[in-house]
């Protein structure tokens, strides 16, 4: 299966913490990173492609 490349995206740090040691116990996701708000998650969509 491939793997499926997400950007956790909330602005509670502990609950993007909680989802991404959520995901990274799954074999087909991989988190490519975190954002706080929609700005900061559009600049890391371009720098990181998440699926």
């Amino acid at each position: 299966m491939d793997t499926i490349k997400v950007l956790v995206v909330d602005d509670h740090a502990l609950f993007r913490r909680g989802i991404t040691a959520v995901l990274a116990n799954q074999a087909n996701f991989e988190v490519v990173g975190e954002a706080k708000d929609g700005l900061e998650a559009i600049e890391k969509a371009e720098e990181t492609a998440p699926d």
